[in-house]
């Protein structure tokens, strides 16, 4: 059912017996009728190819590069440390108020 249906090759149309016929003879009037010169077609011109520069390292950009992983280092891990430090401490205070809840809780008579 979902096998597309192609005709053999013996049977499939030649050009000369299709059913559409190509068109002849057609020919397209020009946009304006003031005879214009054709355009001069530029010669291609051949592209040299690009040199670029190669990177080079000098001793005061490596400087640079190596100073500013450092401060990258340090930067993210201060970062993922004092997160890690919040959810500690938030860990640590839920903790203590579910204990503190849970003495309020089972123990009303002995307040």
């Amino acid at each position: 059912m979902f096998t597309p249906k192609i005709p053999p090759p013996d049977t499939a149309p030649t050009p000369g017996t299709s059913l559409v016929q190509p068109l002849t003879g057609i020919t397209h009037t020009p946009a304006c009728t003031c005879h214009h010169a054709p355009a001069a077609v530029p010669a291609p011109v051949s592209a040299a190819p690009v040199s670029r520069p190669a990177v080079q390292l000098t001793p005061g950009s490596l400087l640079v590069a190596a100073a500013g992983g450092t401060a990258m280092v340090l930067i993210i891990g201060t970062v993922l440390v004092s997160m890690l430090l919040a959810t500690a401490i938030t860990a640590a205070s839920v903790a203590v108020c579910a204990v503190v809840l849970r003495s309020l809780l089972n123990r009303p008579n002995n307040r």
